[in-house]
């Protein structure tokens, strides 16, 4: 919608001083056709990136004048310029990451998981032994301790019908 605002000529202002001088249409008008019919819009797509601001309003003029007209007189090649022109990959819709981007994030991002996983293990391999408070034989003499001093003798291990693993807490 902005490059439709900036693309339209200005209305211009006639002041006292300039009211009484007139300017001839044709001749402008004349010029404008001239410099129009230079740019073709056979690709324009490709032409594009390599036009200058102004003859970029140009095309842009000129494809608004095209649209004025019924849609089934328009060529082929006129259509794809007008909608290449309203709709394509520049101004703000210019891609913001190239084609591939999203690969190599996945691809940095697996490295980096990689990563992790490496150092993890190799603390791992590094690290002390388990206390000797976590094997299954400790945690069972536990549960063994807990029911000779009646610990928790109403839910806990000590109540009657009790079926939980009280300390144990290995498979």
């Amino acid at each position: 919608m902005q490059t439709i605002r900036l693309a339209r000529p200005r209305a211009v202002v006639r002041t006292l001083a300039t009211a009484a001088h007139t300017h001839s249409p044709t001749l402008s008008s004349a010029g404008a056709s001239s410099v129009e019919s230079v740019i073709p819009l056979s690709n324009v797509e490709a032409q594009w990136e390599k036009m200058s601001k102004s003859e970029q309003a140009l095309v842009h003029r000129q494809l608004e004048e095209l649209q004025k007209k019924d849609w089934k007189l328009l060529s082929i090649d006129e259509k794809k310029a007008a909608y290449y022109v309203a709709f394509g990959p520049h101004g703000p819709r210019t891609p913001v990451s190239p084609p591939g981007q999203g690969f190599k994030v996945f691809l940095a991002t697996m490295g980096l998981v990689g990563v992790a996983a490496a150092v993890y293990g190799g603390i791992r391999t590094l690290a002390p032994p388990p206390p000797k408070t976590l094997t299954k034989e400790w945690q069972e003499a536990s549960n063994e301790r807990a029911r000779e001093a009646k610990l928790d003798p109403i839910t806990g291990i000590s109540s009657e019908g009790y079926s939980g693993k009280g300390f144990v807490i290995q498979k």
